[in-house]
């Protein structure tokens, strides 16, 4: 079987197929896979479940205020399609005050909590292995949670075999997952500039920003971030001129008024991945960064 996904793959993607074939089998099973709904993680259960049988993965989703509730239920569905055991765990990060007052590092406090979570879902099916969905590229941007990961001991498979970002979509497409195409997802907590409170009142509005946007103007790629009394969306570049139209303009402006912004603005460059970022003196990198680089900020 593997064989026949391979060679309708580019050689180099067949080769990092066989490689991630091999990481899984070399470990064994049973496994733990954090499962957002996503492409990469979806990959990464897929390929487990055919490495290793599908009685052998348990995919595991956060239910939590940071992330949208589309993302459960897509989850739940690709968790259906590949058979696999699919747990579903309740967090809370605002608990936590090092996370809620949404530092440069924010994203490490939730990894660090997640990944406990993990282990512990691991401990009670008898898995050794625990794995997450980080690709290769990812580890190219400002990831602390990559290295929060990485202390509890958690794998990535798709980072160490060398995966990019559209080798994963190119595996996936071939592999028949349903949401290979699906643009990329950030908790919604990525929306809130550094330093200011993160709270649940702020999480729901966003949420709800994001769907009317993706209603009224028939977007893929959104983000809506929140700057306070401002909303400025960010949309694929190819989607921008999907507001070239005052009636879509005033409509989408209306209507997240009604959530409370004062001012609705659309960022001319349109969505690119942690813009939130760009303002960050010094990021974590992990292709260069380690653990300290939190300690000391």
């Amino acid at each position: 079987m593997f064989g026949e996904l391979a060679s309708t793959l580019p050689v180099e993607v067949q080769w990092k197929l066989e490689e991630l074939v091999k990481w899984f089998r070399g470990r064994g099973g049973p496994v733990v896979v954090a499962f957002s709904g996503g492409v990469d993680s979806s990959v990464v259960v897929a390929v487990a479940a055919l490495a290793l049988g599908p009685s052998k993965v348990v995919a595991v989703t956060a239910s939590s205020p940071v992330y949208p509730s589309r993302e459960l239920r897509d989850a739940r569905r690709t968790a259906r399609l590949l058979k696999v055991r699919h747990v579903v765990i309740e967090t809370d990060e605002l608990e936590d005050p090092d996370f809620a007052s949404n530092p440069p590092e924010r994203c490490f406090y939730c990894k660090l909590h997640l990944a406990r979570v993990l282990k512990k879902v691991a401990r009670e099916v008898g898995a050794r292995v625990v794995v997450d969905g980080t690709n290769a590229e990812d580890l190219e941007g400002h990831r602390p949670g990559y290295l929060a990961l990485k202390r509890e001991g958690i794998g990535s498979p798709l980072a160490e075999v060398g995966f990019r970002r559209e080798e994963v979509r190119l595996l996936a497409r071939v592999l028949g997952l349903p949401n290979w195409n699906k643009p990329s997802m950030a908790c919604l907590a990525s929306r809130i500039p550094y330093g200011e409170r993160i709270t649940r009142e702020r999480l729901a509005r966003i949420e709800a920003a994001e769907e009317l946007v993706r209603r009224l103007v028939g977007v893929r790629q959104v983000r809506v971030r929140d700057h306070g009394v401002i909303a400025r969306i960010e949309v694929g570049r190819d989607e921008r001129e999907k507001f070239f139209s005052e009636e879509v303009m005033d409509r989408v402006a209306v209507e997240l008024m009604k959530l409370g912004y004062k001012y609705v603005t659309l960022d001319l460059s349109g969505y690119r991945s942690g813009s939130m970022d760009e303002v960050l003196s010094k990021k974590i990198v992990p292709l260069r960064n380690s653990r300290e680089d939190v300690d000391s900020s």
